[in-house]
């Protein structure tokens, strides 16, 4: 297993492509208890190519958040990646009276429909968790 020096970084630390990537490994393996490959991602709705998902699969596994069972396999999470992936996803901060205010007029806002709302709150939750956000109606 990679062995950690230093602390590791945080969700909101890594970039987008980083931080989808990561994800995605970590739902495939937590769905299949597999090692999970650059082209089973690339297969799975990714707009990269494998050699990409490959690289920063990489990074992902020099920060200490993924590992491999050995040369051939996919990457599977670390105990701090998984750690991580779980504190990243219940992070819940505290907002302050006036953020709370803006977020409450932003929702509450007259004229708008049930779907608009809904949307609003999606863009609202992306935002503070720092992540994409899915409304389903």
């Amino acid at each position: 297993m990679t062995q950690l020096f230093g602390r590791t970084p945080g969700l909101t630390e890594l970039d987008a492509r980083a931080r989808d990537i990561f994800k995605r490994v970590v739902e495939a393996y937590l769905e299949t208890g597999e090692p999970v490959g650059s082209r089973t991602l690339s297969r799975g709705g990714m707009s990269l190519s494998p050699a990409s998902i490959r690289n920063t699969m990489q990074d992902l596994a020099q920060l200490g958040l993924l590992d491999s069972p050995h040369t051939s396999a996919g990457r599977m999470p670390t105990h701090a990646g998984l750690r991580m992936f779980v504190d990243g996803f219940l992070e819940v901060g505290d907002v302050g009276q006036e953020e709370r205010q803006a977020i409450e007029a932003r929702l509450f806002s007259r004229g708008r429909s049930f779907e608009e709302a809904l949307a609003e709150a999606g863009s609202i939750l992306s935002g503070l968790a720092g992540g994409a956000s899915i409304v389903v109606t």
